[in-house]
């Protein structure tokens, strides 16, 4: 689930928008990559945080998720970091009051599995490759070690098949939950630094029928298109309802194609959208009859609990159905916010809750590291690649 992150048209609107509301609007998250799709690991660390983080074209072959701009900085204090488990343990964060209730045949997708590390990405690569460097055993045990995301940002119909399917095989073999990315909308990140994806939507229909090919029949969970519902302001009102029709036929064919997959689709963060409007946004790409829940917090540091209490409002303002879940990226929120404006790379931000799939909290299905620790999101090194300073500041955090 980052460089210079200035939308052109959508960001001068957007910043006069937030201006008028009295905060500062984010940028979008993201990820771009150039050549195949291979993957990415990581799992477990500190806490929470906030920001957002956008995607910029890289070297190969790992796909990589890009710099994060923040939207409003929150200023609650930071909760206590859990302790960070050895390395392979699946942690369980303790659980904690709800305010939501849930109906006791809710089932969250793939609930205590383990979730899946793909054994390439950029900082597997350099812990191999770094041996003596005194950074790497603190690296490798709290980041290359743990499971993340894979991103598939290039619009390839006729390699995307082959490259998804090596990933669900993989986790398939080892018995583990991969989450997949799925990053390809046109128009994505409203021409910004993270600009591509597919030239039109039915381009993107074949190109999702394709990437579903390749799922197999093993529990995924996909997390559908970043930004592309709460970064959709810069299309016309017709774009808008084209994306979300095109979102929702996404979603029913990623679940038509593997009944075990579970879908999440894009809720912003809590310092983006109020929950009622992100609410009414996601009624609108169908999100209760094609998918299984949302997704906040992509590539951003908002705390966990702040993303936790707005999931929870948003799916509330949905109204239902009951089935629906959520699932928060802590790859980075470790210690909450940075400073309003602070979005590239910020000092003082840490490792967030491991990446599990038992969560003990109220319709919060799992905790991801959607956003590859350590990947720059463009100061600390150039945007979308391992910067091992910057995972070192995160793991030590």
């Amino acid at each position: 689930m980052s460089g210079v992150r200035t939308r052109r048209r959508a960001e001068r609107g957007e910043r006069r928008r937030a201006v008028r509301r009295g905060v500062m609007a984010a940028a979008a998250s993201a990820v771009v990559v150039v050549g195949t799709v291979t993957g990415l690991v990581s799992a477990s660390g500190g806490e929470d945080g906030d920001d957002r983080a956008r995607p910029v074209v890289t070297r190969s072959p790992v796909t990589v998720p890009l710099p994060g701009r923040p939207r409003a900085a929150r200023t609650t204090p930071a909760e206590p970091a859990p302790p960070s488990p050895a390395p392979g343990v699946h942690a369980s964060p303790t659980a904690r009051p709800s305010a939501t209730r849930v109906s006791p045949r809710r089932e969250a997708p793939a609930a205590g599995a383990s979730l899946y590390r793909h054994p390439q990405s950029q900082v597997l690569d350099w812990v191999r490759d770094h041996h003596d460097d005194p950074r790497r055993p603190l690296i490798e045990s709290r980041i290359a070690a743990r499971p993340a995301a894979v991103w598939f940002p290039g619009h390839d119909p006729a390699g995307i098949t082959g490259e998804v399917r090596s990933v669900t095989s993989g986790a398939a073999a080892a018995g583990r939950v991969p989450v997949l990315v799925p990053y390809a909308i046109p128009d994505r990140d409203c021409g910004g630094a993270s600009r591509g994806g597919a030239p039109d939507l039915a381009a993107y229909d074949t190109w999702i029928r394709e990437f579903a090919a390749g799922l197999g029949d093993a529990p995924v969970i996909v997390i559908l298109e970043p930004d592309s519902i709460a970064l959709s302001d810069c299309l016309s009102d017709a774009g808008r309802s084209a994306r979300y029709a095109s979102l929702a036929r996404a979603g029913r064919t990623l679940k038509a194609a593997d009944p075990r997959a579970k879908v999440y689709f894009d809720a912003g963060h809590s310092g983006w959208h109020p929950a009622e409007k992100q609410a009414a946004l996601l009624r609108a790409a169908g999100v209760a009859t094609s998918g299984d829940g949302i997704f906040t917090n992509v590539s951003n540091f908002h705390r966990t609990a702040d993303e936790a209490r707005y999931a929870r409002r948003v799916l509330d303002a949905l109204g239902g159905p009951g089935h629906l879940g959520a699932v928060i990226d802590t790859s980075r929120n470790g210690n909450g916010a940075p400073a309003p404006g602070t979005w590239c790379d910020p000092a003082g931000r840490a490792l967030g809750r491991a990446p599990t799939t038992a969560t003990g909290e109220a319709r919060i299905d799992a905790y991801l590291w959607v956003k590859l620790p350590g990947e720059s999101d463009g100061c600390k090194g150039a945007a979308g690649t391992f910067t091992p300073d910057y995972a070192y500041d995160l793991a030590t955090g």
